[in-house]
Protein backbone atom coordinates (compact mmCIF):
# COMPACT_ATOMS: atom_id res chain seq x y z
CA UNK A 1 0.00 0.00 0.00
CA UNK A 2 1.09 3.31 -0.53
CA UNK A 3 -0.59 7.00 -1.05
CA UNK A 4 -4.08 7.57 -1.90
CA UNK A 5 -4.91 10.61 -4.17
CA UNK A 6 -8.21 11.27 -3.58
CA UNK A 7 -10.26 12.97 -7.04
CA UNK A 8 -12.01 16.11 -6.43
CA UNK A 9 -15.08 14.35 -6.64
CA UNK A 10 -14.68 12.19 -3.71
CA UNK A 11 -13.54 15.27 -1.69
CA UNK A 12 -16.74 17.10 -2.82
CA UNK A 13 -18.87 14.38 -2.12
CA UNK A 14 -17.55 14.07 1.38
CA UNK A 15 -17.84 17.82 1.84
CA UNK A 16 -21.52 17.72 0.91
CA UNK A 17 -21.97 14.82 2.89
CA UNK A 18 -20.70 15.88 6.06
CA UNK A 19 -23.35 18.82 6.42
CA UNK A 20 -25.36 16.05 8.37
CA UNK A 21 -22.82 14.98 10.34
CA UNK A 22 -20.81 16.22 13.15
CA UNK A 23 -18.46 19.10 11.85
CA UNK A 24 -15.40 17.29 14.24
CA UNK A 25 -15.89 14.42 11.77
CA UNK A 26 -15.27 16.33 8.32
CA UNK A 27 -12.70 16.20 6.22
CA UNK A 28 -10.15 19.58 5.99
CA UNK A 29 -11.20 21.22 2.41
CA UNK A 30 -7.49 21.49 1.79
CA UNK A 31 -6.81 17.86 2.01
CA UNK A 32 -6.24 15.96 -1.12
CA UNK A 33 -4.47 12.75 -0.35
CA UNK A 34 -3.34 11.04 2.93
CA UNK A 35 -0.78 8.64 3.30
CA UNK A 36 -1.42 4.45 4.47
CA UNK A 37 1.24 2.86 6.16
CA UNK A 38 2.34 -0.67 4.72
CA UNK A 39 1.64 -1.68 9.08
CA UNK A 40 -0.53 -0.18 11.60
CA UNK A 41 1.41 1.70 12.98
CA UNK A 42 0.43 5.51 13.36
CA UNK A 43 3.00 8.23 14.54
CA UNK A 44 1.91 12.30 15.47
CA UNK A 45 3.69 14.86 14.00
CA UNK A 46 6.71 14.07 17.19
CA UNK A 47 7.06 10.98 16.07
CA UNK A 48 5.06 9.40 18.98
CA UNK A 49 2.74 6.45 18.58
CA UNK A 50 -1.33 7.37 18.05
CA UNK A 51 -2.62 3.65 18.88
CA UNK A 52 -3.82 2.07 22.06
CA UNK A 53 -5.95 -0.93 22.44
CA UNK A 54 -4.34 -2.34 25.70
CA UNK A 55 -7.78 -3.34 27.48
CA UNK A 56 -8.26 -5.58 24.30
CA UNK A 57 -4.92 -7.00 24.60
CA UNK A 58 -5.76 -7.82 28.29
CA UNK A 59 -9.14 -9.18 27.52
CA UNK A 60 -6.88 -11.58 24.82
CA UNK A 61 -4.71 -12.22 27.62
CA UNK A 62 -7.43 -13.04 29.94
CA UNK A 63 -9.57 -15.49 27.50
CA UNK A 64 -5.88 -17.44 26.60
CA UNK A 65 -5.57 -17.80 30.66
CA UNK A 66 -8.93 -19.45 31.22
CA UNK A 67 -8.35 -21.94 27.88
CA UNK A 68 -5.20 -22.75 29.28
CA UNK A 69 -6.70 -23.83 32.91
CA UNK A 70 -9.79 -25.25 31.41
CA UNK A 71 -7.89 -27.52 29.01
CA UNK A 72 -6.91 -29.26 32.21
CA UNK A 73 -9.93 -30.74 32.80
CA UNK A 74 -9.10 -33.94 30.81
CA UNK A 75 -7.11 -34.71 33.66
CA UNK A 76 -8.16 -32.79 36.59
CA UNK A 77 -11.46 -31.83 38.25
CA UNK A 78 -11.92 -27.92 37.33
CA UNK A 79 -13.86 -25.64 38.99
CA UNK A 80 -16.69 -23.70 37.66
CA UNK A 81 -16.30 -20.35 40.41
CA UNK A 82 -12.65 -20.19 38.92
CA UNK A 83 -13.46 -20.02 35.53
CA UNK A 84 -16.51 -17.42 36.07
CA UNK A 85 -13.78 -15.09 38.18
CA UNK A 86 -11.58 -14.92 35.75
CA UNK A 87 -14.53 -14.35 33.72
CA UNK A 88 -15.64 -11.12 35.60
CA UNK A 89 -12.34 -10.90 36.86
CA UNK A 90 -12.57 -10.62 40.31
CA UNK A 91 -10.64 -8.19 42.22
CA UNK A 92 -8.83 -7.10 39.13
CA UNK A 93 -6.66 -10.42 39.11
CA UNK A 94 -9.44 -13.17 38.20
CA UNK A 95 -9.40 -13.44 42.34
CA UNK A 96 -6.43 -14.50 42.29
CA UNK A 97 -6.40 -16.80 39.28
CA UNK A 98 -4.75 -14.79 36.38
CA UNK A 99 -1.02 -14.43 36.29
CA UNK A 100 -1.29 -10.12 36.05
CA UNK A 101 -3.61 -7.69 36.66
CA UNK A 102 -6.29 -5.75 34.78
CA UNK A 103 -8.83 -3.37 35.61
CA UNK A 104 -10.62 -5.34 32.42
CA UNK A 105 -12.54 -8.06 32.29
CA UNK A 106 -14.75 -9.96 30.00
CA UNK A 107 -17.96 -10.70 31.21
CA UNK A 108 -18.37 -6.87 31.11
CA UNK A 109 -17.87 -6.75 27.57
CA UNK A 110 -19.79 -9.77 27.07
CA UNK A 111 -22.93 -9.61 24.59
CA UNK A 112 -25.53 -9.72 27.68
CA UNK A 113 -27.95 -11.87 26.60
CA UNK A 114 -25.70 -15.01 26.59
CA UNK A 115 -23.54 -13.97 30.11
CA UNK A 116 -25.75 -17.00 31.47
CA UNK A 117 -25.18 -19.45 28.29
CA UNK A 118 -21.18 -19.25 28.79
CA UNK A 119 -21.26 -19.43 32.64
CA UNK A 120 -23.74 -22.70 32.30
CA UNK A 121 -20.82 -24.15 30.27
CA UNK A 122 -18.67 -23.37 32.70
CA UNK A 123 -20.81 -25.61 35.13
CA UNK A 124 -20.87 -28.18 32.34
CA UNK A 125 -17.01 -28.07 32.21
CA UNK A 126 -16.70 -29.01 36.10
CA UNK A 127 -19.63 -31.54 35.97
CA UNK A 128 -17.98 -33.28 33.13
CA UNK A 129 -14.44 -32.98 34.79
CA UNK A 130 -15.62 -35.14 37.69
CA UNK A 131 -15.45 -37.74 35.00
CA UNK A 132 -12.08 -37.04 33.56
CA UNK A 133 -10.98 -40.56 34.21
CA UNK A 134 -13.77 -42.01 32.26
CA UNK A 135 -14.22 -42.69 28.59
CA UNK A 136 -16.48 -40.54 26.81
CA UNK A 137 -19.59 -42.03 25.17
CA UNK A 138 -23.09 -41.40 24.73
CA UNK A 139 -24.68 -40.65 28.05
CA UNK A 140 -21.32 -41.17 29.66
CA UNK A 141 -19.03 -37.69 30.21
CA UNK A 142 -15.42 -37.95 29.57
CA UNK A 143 -12.13 -38.40 28.00
CA UNK A 144 -11.60 -39.01 24.26
CA UNK A 145 -7.97 -39.16 22.83
CA UNK A 146 -7.26 -38.86 18.81
CA UNK A 147 -3.51 -39.10 18.09
CA UNK A 148 -1.63 -36.61 20.88
CA UNK A 149 -4.62 -34.53 21.48
CA UNK A 150 -7.39 -35.71 24.35
CA UNK A 151 -10.64 -33.88 25.33
CA UNK A 152 -13.39 -33.95 27.36
CA UNK A 153 -16.93 -34.50 26.76
CA UNK A 154 -20.42 -34.14 28.40
CA UNK A 155 -22.80 -36.96 28.40
CA UNK A 156 -24.09 -35.29 25.48
CA UNK A 157 -21.03 -35.49 23.12
CA UNK A 158 -20.43 -31.73 23.70
CA UNK A 159 -16.81 -30.16 24.54
CA UNK A 160 -17.14 -27.31 26.41
CA UNK A 161 -13.88 -25.96 26.21
CA UNK A 162 -14.56 -25.04 22.75
CA UNK A 163 -18.01 -23.62 23.69
CA UNK A 164 -16.67 -21.54 25.88
CA UNK A 165 -13.13 -20.01 24.06
CA UNK A 166 -14.81 -19.73 20.44
CA UNK A 167 -18.31 -18.68 22.03
CA UNK A 168 -16.33 -16.06 23.52
CA UNK A 169 -14.35 -14.60 20.77
CA UNK A 170 -17.84 -13.96 18.93
CA UNK A 171 -19.67 -12.64 21.82
CA UNK A 172 -17.12 -10.55 23.31
CA UNK A 173 -14.53 -9.97 20.66
CA UNK A 174 -16.31 -9.83 17.68
CA UNK A 175 -19.41 -8.31 18.85
CA UNK A 176 -17.87 -5.81 20.48
CA UNK A 177 -15.63 -4.71 17.35
CA UNK A 178 -18.34 -4.35 14.56
CA UNK A 179 -21.27 -3.60 16.59
CA UNK A 180 -19.93 -1.05 19.68
CA UNK A 181 -16.81 0.33 18.50
CA UNK A 182 -18.02 0.32 14.90
CA UNK A 183 -21.30 1.69 15.69
CA UNK A 184 -22.23 5.36 15.34
CA UNK A 185 -21.85 6.56 18.40
CA UNK A 186 -18.37 5.81 18.70
CA UNK A 187 -17.35 6.13 14.95
CA UNK A 188 -18.89 9.82 15.43
CA UNK A 189 -17.16 10.10 18.47
CA UNK A 190 -14.57 13.54 18.17
CA UNK A 191 -11.66 13.28 15.96
CA UNK A 192 -10.08 17.07 16.86
CA UNK A 193 -9.16 17.23 20.20
CA UNK A 194 -6.27 14.89 21.69
CA UNK A 195 -7.43 13.19 24.86
CA UNK A 196 -4.80 13.92 26.88
CA UNK A 197 -0.95 14.28 25.75
CA UNK A 198 0.22 14.62 29.16
CA UNK A 199 -0.55 11.37 30.04
CA UNK A 200 0.86 9.62 26.70
CA UNK A 201 -2.62 9.76 25.22
CA UNK A 202 -1.83 11.02 21.84
CA UNK A 203 -4.82 10.20 19.97
CA UNK A 204 -8.20 11.38 19.74
CA UNK A 205 -11.37 9.73 20.37
CA UNK A 206 -12.42 8.54 17.12
CA UNK A 207 -8.85 7.37 16.60
CA UNK A 208 -8.95 5.37 20.35
CA UNK A 209 -12.21 3.73 18.90
CA UNK A 210 -11.34 2.22 15.82
CA UNK A 211 -7.83 0.82 17.63
CA UNK A 212 -9.87 -0.80 20.40
CA UNK A 213 -11.72 -2.26 17.34
CA UNK A 214 -8.44 -3.51 15.64
CA UNK A 215 -7.57 -4.79 19.04
CA UNK A 216 -10.47 -7.18 19.32
CA UNK A 217 -9.16 -8.82 15.51
CA UNK A 218 -6.33 -9.83 17.69
CA UNK A 219 -3.03 -9.47 15.24
CA UNK A 220 0.20 -8.04 15.60
CA UNK A 221 0.46 -4.49 13.80
CA UNK A 222 2.52 -6.44 10.61
CA UNK A 223 -0.61 -9.10 10.52
CA UNK A 224 0.05 -11.46 8.21
CA UNK A 225 3.91 -11.09 7.87
CA UNK A 226 3.15 -12.65 12.03
CA UNK A 227 -0.40 -15.13 12.11
CA UNK A 228 -1.14 -15.58 15.68
CA UNK A 229 -1.59 -19.01 17.28
CA UNK A 230 -5.36 -17.90 18.41
CA UNK A 231 -8.49 -16.04 18.41
CA UNK A 232 -9.42 -14.41 15.06
CA UNK A 233 -6.18 -14.04 13.82
CA UNK A 234 -5.57 -17.52 13.34
CA UNK A 235 -9.00 -18.45 11.98
CA UNK A 236 -8.35 -15.62 9.28
CA UNK A 237 -5.33 -17.30 7.69
CA UNK A 238 -7.17 -20.10 8.31
CA UNK A 239 -9.58 -19.10 5.63
CA UNK A 240 -7.37 -16.81 3.54
CA UNK A 241 -6.81 -19.62 0.62
CA UNK A 242 -10.94 -19.82 0.10
CA UNK A 243 -11.46 -16.03 1.03
CA UNK A 244 -8.36 -13.76 0.59
CA UNK A 245 -9.73 -12.43 4.14
CA UNK A 246 -5.83 -11.64 5.51
CA UNK A 247 -5.42 -8.94 3.33
CA UNK A 248 -8.90 -7.78 3.32
CA UNK A 249 -9.11 -7.49 7.14
CA UNK A 250 -5.39 -5.87 7.57
CA UNK A 251 -5.58 -3.69 4.73
CA UNK A 252 -9.05 -1.96 5.66
CA UNK A 253 -8.11 -1.71 9.31
CA UNK A 254 -5.21 0.16 7.74
CA UNK A 255 -7.07 2.27 5.72
CA UNK A 256 -9.69 3.11 8.12
CA UNK A 257 -7.38 4.54 10.31
CA UNK A 258 -5.52 6.47 8.39
CA UNK A 259 -8.54 8.40 6.70
CA UNK A 260 -9.33 9.14 10.30
CA UNK A 261 -6.33 10.34 11.48
CA UNK A 262 -6.22 12.46 8.24
CA UNK A 263 -9.28 14.01 8.85
CA UNK A 264 -11.13 12.23 6.16
CA UNK A 265 -13.25 10.44 8.44
CA UNK A 266 -15.62 9.13 5.47
CA UNK A 267 -13.16 7.03 4.13
CA UNK A 268 -14.08 4.96 7.08
CA UNK A 269 -17.30 3.48 6.16
CA UNK A 270 -16.33 1.45 3.16
CA UNK A 271 -13.41 -0.36 5.42
CA UNK A 272 -15.99 -0.60 8.32
CA UNK A 273 -18.32 -2.84 5.92
CA UNK A 274 -15.86 -4.85 4.38
CA UNK A 275 -14.00 -6.10 7.57
CA UNK A 276 -18.00 -6.52 8.80
CA UNK A 277 -18.81 -8.92 5.68
CA UNK A 278 -15.39 -10.82 5.52
CA UNK A 279 -15.11 -11.07 9.54
CA UNK A 280 -19.14 -13.21 9.27
CA UNK A 281 -17.62 -14.87 6.01
CA UNK A 282 -14.56 -15.68 7.92
CA UNK A 283 -16.84 -17.23 10.78
CA UNK A 284 -19.25 -19.04 8.49
CA UNK A 285 -16.35 -20.51 6.36
CA UNK A 286 -14.26 -21.92 9.43
CA UNK A 287 -18.13 -23.23 10.50
CA UNK A 288 -18.26 -25.14 6.91
CA UNK A 289 -14.97 -26.27 7.21
CA UNK A 290 -15.42 -28.23 10.70
CA UNK A 291 -18.36 -29.63 9.87
CA UNK A 292 -16.49 -31.01 6.80
CA UNK A 293 -13.74 -32.51 9.18
CA UNK A 294 -16.78 -34.05 10.87
CA UNK A 295 -17.75 -35.76 7.68
CA UNK A 296 -14.42 -36.97 7.17
CA UNK A 297 -14.41 -38.51 10.92
CA UNK A 298 -17.46 -40.01 11.32
CA UNK A 299 -17.75 -43.27 12.01
CA UNK A 300 -13.57 -43.90 12.53
CA UNK A 301 -12.73 -41.18 15.13
CA UNK A 302 -15.00 -39.92 17.56
CA UNK A 303 -12.92 -37.72 19.69
CA UNK A 304 -12.35 -35.54 16.53
CA UNK A 305 -16.06 -36.02 15.26
CA UNK A 306 -17.45 -34.45 18.87
CA UNK A 307 -14.50 -31.83 19.06
CA UNK A 308 -15.28 -30.31 15.71
CA UNK A 309 -18.74 -30.67 16.04
CA UNK A 310 -18.23 -28.38 19.28
CA UNK A 311 -16.43 -25.83 17.28
CA UNK A 312 -18.72 -25.82 14.29
CA UNK A 313 -21.49 -24.75 16.79
CA UNK A 314 -19.57 -21.95 18.02
CA UNK A 315 -18.10 -20.83 14.60
CA UNK A 316 -22.05 -20.93 13.88
CA UNK A 317 -23.69 -19.00 16.26
CA UNK A 318 -20.68 -16.25 16.46
CA UNK A 319 -22.89 -15.29 13.22
CA UNK A 320 -25.29 -13.90 15.69
CA UNK A 321 -23.03 -11.39 16.90
CA UNK A 322 -22.64 -10.11 13.87
CA UNK A 323 -24.74 -6.36 12.75
CA UNK A 324 -27.97 -7.09 11.72
CA UNK A 325 -27.96 -4.43 9.22
CA UNK A 326 -24.73 -6.25 7.45
CA UNK A 327 -25.26 -10.53 7.86
CA UNK A 328 -26.52 -12.95 5.28
CA UNK A 329 -28.99 -14.38 7.94
CA UNK A 330 -31.95 -13.18 10.37
CA UNK A 331 -31.11 -13.87 14.54
CA UNK A 332 -34.07 -16.95 13.32
CA UNK A 333 -32.45 -18.27 10.66
CA UNK A 334 -29.13 -18.84 12.21
CA UNK A 335 -31.06 -20.16 15.65
CA UNK A 336 -32.58 -22.31 13.25
CA UNK A 337 -29.32 -23.82 11.72
CA UNK A 338 -28.37 -24.22 15.67
CA UNK A 339 -31.26 -26.30 16.37
CA UNK A 340 -30.61 -28.66 13.69
CA UNK A 341 -27.29 -29.75 16.01
CA UNK A 342 -29.73 -30.84 18.72
CA UNK A 343 -29.12 -31.65 22.00
CA UNK A 344 -27.01 -34.61 21.66
CA UNK A 345 -23.98 -34.68 19.33
CA UNK A 346 -24.06 -38.41 19.84
CA UNK A 347 -27.24 -38.74 17.79
CA UNK A 348 -26.62 -36.28 14.85
CA UNK A 349 -25.90 -38.87 11.73
CA UNK A 350 -24.23 -37.81 8.44
CA UNK A 351 -27.06 -36.94 6.78
CA UNK A 352 -27.64 -34.52 9.67
CA UNK A 353 -23.84 -32.87 9.42
CA UNK A 354 -24.41 -32.77 5.97
CA UNK A 355 -27.90 -30.68 5.88
CA UNK A 356 -26.32 -28.20 8.31
CA UNK A 357 -23.31 -27.78 6.40
CA UNK A 358 -25.76 -27.15 2.99
CA UNK A 359 -27.52 -24.19 4.96
CA UNK A 360 -24.65 -22.84 5.32
CA UNK A 361 -23.45 -22.88 2.01
CA UNK A 362 -26.89 -21.49 1.20
CA UNK A 363 -26.09 -18.14 2.67
CA UNK A 364 -22.36 -18.23 2.08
Amino acid sequence: MGKIILSLGVVVSLLVSCDKKESNNCPDETTTSYDIPETYDFKNASGLSTVSYEGQTDRLNQLREMVTYMKTANSQVVNAQQLKDMFANTNDDGNGHFTFTSSKQLKSKCFSLDVSFFEDYMDSLELASNDFANTASNGQAGVLTTGTSSYLFTKSGKEPVQFIEKGLMGAVFMYQALNVYFGDDKMSADNTLIVDAQNGEYYTALEHYWDEAFGYFGVGIDFPSTIPGDFWGKYSNAQDGLLGCNEIMMDNFIKGRAAISAKIAGDKEEPIQLIQNTWEDISANQAIKYLDDANTAFGNDNARLLHVLSEAYAFTMNLKYCPEETRNMTQTEIQVILDMFGDNFWDLSKTNILAIKSALELKY
